[in-house]
């Protein structure tokens, strides 16, 4: 099983990510990932890397086709991979298809921005335990408050409305083409296109869990 999860920020990726790895036994690839593993091991692509992020820059889609493909080398890929948050870009995605990167499954997980909105915009956490509470989907005992401790909780500034709506408007502008992307190649028949698939986001974790193997068995 070799997959793309695309969705926006806050769509439910990663904890769909967790259930297809565990049901197929395969690998999540992230960049942020191989990047840091790849300077920690000082590899040829590592170092280059190292050098333009200490300059502050932002590492070529070169060095992260040359890092996919390393990873892609590791025993772990052998039954088959899940790529998450990459390709973000057109270039990315053909640079991954020049590379002969084998994707069978294309899968959109699809939610409305208003969703996400309220889905993030609503989280609250307790900063010393990492216990996270939603307004409306899972208040706490006492409003603002933990249930075990009744120590405060917060909102991230990344659950902040305007951050999650600016979050979203990059989304549209530069990762949403790859839906149009990969469904024209996977339309077009050609050897090797993936399968493009689209399911609901929201609802039921576990329902949504269900639409994504059935969408990946046909």
């Amino acid at each position: 099983m070799r997959l793309i999860l695309l969705g926006a920020p806050g769509a439910g990726k990663g904890t769909q990510a967790g259930f297809i790895k565990e049901k197929f036994n395969i690998p999540q690839i992230s960049t942020g990932d191989m990047l840091r593993a790849a300077v920690k091991a000082d590899t040829p692509l590592g170092l280059a890397a190292k050098k333009i992020m200490d300059e502050g820059g932002l590492v070529s889609d070169d060095i992260i086709i040359g890092l996919v493909k390393d990873r892609l080398k590791q025993p772990d890929c052998a039954q088959g991979y899940l790529f998450d948050g990459f390709p973000r870009t057109i270039p990315q995605a053909d640079a991954m298809k020049e590379a002969g990167v084998a994707i069978d499954y294309v899968l959109e997980i699809d939610v409305p921005d208003a969703a996400i909105v309220e889905r993030m915009s609503g989280r609250r956490v307790h900063p010393a335990s990492g216990r996270t509470y939603h307004v409306t989907f899972n208040p706490p005992k006492a409003e603002g408050k933990d249930d075990v401790t009744g120590e405060e909780l917060i909102q991230r500034d990344d659950d902040k409305e305007e951050t999650v709506k600016k979050r979203l408007a990059v989304y549209h502008d530069q990762t949403e083409v790859l839906v149009d992307y990969y469904n024209k190649w996977a339309a077009s028949g050609q050897p090797g296109a993936p399968k493009y698939r689209k399911i609901a986001g929201v609802g039921p974790v576990e329902q949504i869990r269900d639409s994504a193997f059935a969408a990946l068995q046909g």
